[in-house]
């Protein structure tokens, strides 16, 4: 078989670091071994353990990454982005098993980008990515793979870090084919959170991520509120656990203080193999039967697992960079780049609430109506002000600007709006939804309620036809925020900034948002802000998908009279509400012949001259008269 078809997920590097001293082989553990049957029809299983097993034999899989285009195989997977990532990786581990900080900071980012593929590219890893993409064909599975990269690599950066010891005990740590393990003590290996393929989120407050480096040391990652207060609820989201984004860290802090007794090593071992899919190897046999060994329940092992509470100054507080330029960066304990605003967070209930009460979610309803039979996970978050509420806030604060509280008519209204009132409008709006919102723990869960998602035109002409009597059919309606965050643009394209590009926009937006608000007011029409803008690698994903679409789609505005006649209708008033030099400049775009002298009304164009030649780059002497 070609070397680089015989996939291994756990690299050969990596494996040897758990030899013992003098060795070159491992021992080695399949936990269900294959059963074969004879010619006489009886079965037999077959010994599962061996003590000499070389690495070449050990975690692999033929054509795990491989592609296939009709007979072709392709393994360029193995070949250049496993043998580039192992490559770094190998020192990257050995960096960290060692303590030369200066090695640390030349590998800190190599290292938890290889302990996420790694968390990845195993059996277990992939099949786990096959729940949530049943669909994907192998070469599909080996794209996806590739696209999620990094993606827990900020929440194992923004939390406590320790490397732990077994030197000085006699067992030593093993390894599994799933080496980057997830251990949570409210989580045992028969809870539903981890039934196989998957694993307890990392984002769970108690989660913490496990990754022997080689016989002598073994990694341990802990969520920081998890670590100062051990008390916190174990399945609840740590605070702020978001993927893929940047974030500062101190790279020299490790906790590497604790030396581990044989029991503590074991306990660790135990965990290990019980998070294995099949195989798990160590240096000695017996190593790999740890369950011999430990009587604890999971719960009461934590104890193994939890950091010295001493060490935990090196960890969180506040950060701030201040950059050539002037600019400051601030940073919070959880990665947050601005306090959270008071004004959209909620006092938990002082006592709990009766049937009869408003809801602690923000829905407007009864608690009894609401949320009072839904599990809490179900629930959207009570301790931030909720979707609708924040419209209602945006409502309220547009009615003021605009004073439609009054006797105005909306002729006036539109006559009457200044650039002063559109960026007022704009900043309530950036003002309401942060970028670093939780926009997840606000959105509706899947909790039995029919629910359906409008898709057409964010469009006053449009909404009223098509989705204001959808919630007659469905329980809620989800519909898109008419207004764009300007937080999310650059700074030359924000409506805060250049409101009076934005005129026409905002008063479409304006009535668009004012005539379906009774339904979001009523619970009907929830009306969300685009999740792209809390979420940046989710809009860089949805651009990627929309380009590939794009090129296999073809649009025929003539069938779609209604898109053609708003597309008229605002081209129209986009042009009536142009400046006359720029209006005239539109036609000699379109019809250049028009810009010529007339006889009857000698020196006088169409367009003056210095601004045609301005515009254009040409005299318009050169066009000859007309006749």
């Amino acid at each position: 078989m070609s070397k680089t078809r015989n996939n291994h997920y756990v690299p050969q590097w990596y494996q040897a670091g758990f030899f013992e001293p003098g060795r070159s082989s491992l021992a080695f553990l399949d936990m269900t071994p294959d059963r074969k049957v004879l010619p006489d029809g009886r079965i037999i299983v077959p010994n599962g353990v061996w003590n000499d097993t070389p690495t070449s034999r050990a975690f692999c899989q033929k054509d795990l990454y491989s592609t296939f285009f009709g007979t072709s195989v392709n393994d360029e997977i193995e070949r250049r982005l496993f043998g580039d990532i192992d490559g770094r990786g190998s020192q990257a581990v050995r960096a960290f098993s060692g303590t030369d900080m200066a090695e640390w900071h030349k590998h800190f980012q190599t290292f938890f980008e290889y302990l996420d593929i790694q968390k990845i590219r195993t059996p277990k890893g992939l099949d786990w990515l096959k729940v949530h993409y049943p669909s994907l064909s192998q070469n599909e599975l080996m794209f996806e793979m590739q696209e999620i990269r990094n993606l827990h690599c900020t929440i194992w950066v923004g939390g406590v870090r320790e490397i732990v010891s077994a030197e000085n005990s006699e067992v030593k740590f093993i390894f599994s084919d799933h080496p980057v393990t997830i251990y949570n003590h409210s989580v045992p290996p028969t809870h539903p959170l981890a039934a196989y393929p998957r694993d307890p989120g990392i984002e769970l407050k108690a989660s913490q991520t496990i990754f022997p480096l080689n016989r002598d040391f073994c990694l341990i990652l802990s969520n920081l509120e998890y670590a100062q207060n051990p008390a916190a609820k174990p399945l609840e989201k740590r605070t702020f656990a978001r993927n893929f984004r940047q974030m500062m860290a101190r790279i020299d802090a490790f906790i590497r203080s604790r030396q581990l007794t044989a029991e503590e090593v074991t306990q660790i071992n135990f965990v290990l193999k019980s998070r294995a899919r099949r195989y798990v190897g160590g240096g000695r046999k017996d190593w790999l039967y740890p369950e011999k060994s430990v009587s604890q329940k999971w719960g009461d092992l934590r104890t193994t697992f939890q950091p010295p509470a001493n060490k935990l100054h090196q960890f969180g507080g506040e950060m701030f960079v201040k950059y050539e330029s002037g600019h400051v960066h601030y940073q919070d304990q959880f990665g947050r780049t601005e306090k959270p605003r008071d004004f959209l967070l909620k006092p938990a209930p002082g006592k709990p609430l009766r049937p009869s009460d408003i809801c602690g979610c923000g829905s407007g309803n009864s608690f009894k109506a609401c949320c009072q039979l839904k599990p809490e996970a179900l629930r959207p978050s009570w301790q931030e002000r909720s979707i609708r509420e924040r419209n209602l806030i945006l409502r309220n604060g547009i009615v003021d600007i605009l004073g439609l509280n009054g006797e105005r008519d909306w002729i006036q209204v539109r006559r009457e709006l200044t650039d002063e009132k559109i960026r007022r409008i704009y900043s309530l709006y950036e003002g309401l939804w942060p970028l670093e919102t939780d926009l997840l723990a606000l959105l509706p869960k899947p909790d039995g309620v029919a629910r359906a998602v409008y898709t057409g035109a964010i469009d006053p002409r449009s909404i009223s036809k098509f989705a204001l009597a959808a919630p007659l059919y469905f329980g809620e309606l989800i519909v898109a925020h008419p207004f764009i965050n300007s937080a999310a643009m650059a700074k030359k394209f924000r409506p805060t900034e250049h409101p009076g590009l934005y005129r026409q926009d905002v008063l479409k937006s304006i009535i668009f948002f004012l005539e379906i608000m009774p339904l979001v007011e009523l619970g009907l029409v929830n009306l969300i802000p685009d999740p792209c803008d809390f979420d940046f690698h989710l809009r860089e994903q949805m651009w990627k998908m929309s380009k590939i679409r794009a090129a296999r789609m073809r649009f025929d505005l003539d069938s779609e009279p209604r898109l053609k006649k708003h597309m008229d209708e605002d081209r129209q008033r986009i042009l009536m509400s142009m400046p006359a030099d720029m209006l005239r400049l539109q036609i000699l775009k379109h019809n250049p012949e028009m810009c010529r002298f007339r006889r009857d009304r000698p020196g006088n164009p169409i367009i003056n001259r210095p601004l045609f030649r301005e515009l254009t780059g040409r005299d318009s002497e050169n066009y000859p008269a007309r006749a």
